[in-house]
């Protein structure tokens, strides 16, 4: 489990649903009997009422494959936007340097897929969301049949029934309030996305002038 401190928690759901489908490029992390094992995959999240699924692929030579069939329960990781917190941007003195971020760890049982159909609308939703932001959106569909099939064989597709979600959105709530105005202005100064994302994180949270 992640180290949750009340005050970093998040536990609504459209918050961290949100979190994984902006931050879609997860962390799959198994433990099998060679150890840890961890692969960097895109995901596509489905709801089915209640129940919140996760779906990606593996390569089928993925040693990785072996221990999801093997496994009650798998991790994904989605990392959202981080920045360093200078204490010099404190009112209060002393103090000590930190880390802002917004994380969420999902945890569910995994199901390995190898149905070709299934993967195939997995591909095509994969892409369609992806290419959507192209101006002249590549398709799948337009590929050679014999090619596609030839590439369906060579990928697993797995699937993870959430059972667990942790959001844990570090964004100084354990600071004065006075100081998280000035927080969000020395991040926003840097000009850099991740320190834009967490400024933008803080600001959702409370009305900041």
């Amino acid at each position: 489990m992640v180290y949750l401190p009340p005050h970093f928690t998040e536990t609504r759901p459209d918050v961290l649903i949100g979190h994984i489908e902006r931050h879609d490029f997860g962390l799959l992390v198994t433990h099998g009997a060679d150890g840890i094992e961890s692969s960097q995959i895109p995901f596509l999240v489905e709801r089915r009422g209640e129940q919140i699924r996760l779906q990606g692929h593996l390569a089928r030579p993925n040693p990785q494959v072996a221990d999801l069939a093997a496994a009650a329960e798998a991790l994904a990781v989605f990392t959202g936007p981080h920045a360093y917190i200078s204490p010099s941007w404190y009112q209060a003195a002393p103090a000590v340097p930190t880390w802002n971020y917004a994380t969420v760890h999902v945890y569910g049982a995994p199901r390995l897929i190898d149905d070709p159909e299934w993967l195939r609308s997995l591909l095509l939703r994969l892409s369609a969301r992806h290419e959507a932001r192209e101006a002249a959106p590549w398709r799948m569909e337009d590929l050679p049949e014999p090619y596609v099939q030839s590439m369906l064989k060579g990928i697993v597709g797995v699937e993870l029934a959430v059972t667990r979600l942790e959001g844990k959105f570090k964004l100084s709530q354990n600071r004065p309030a006075a100081d998280r105005p000035r927080i969000v202005e020395r991040l926003e100064a840097r000009g850099d996305p991740d320190s834009a994302g967490v400024a933008g994180l803080m600001r959702l949270r409370e009305p900041i002038s």
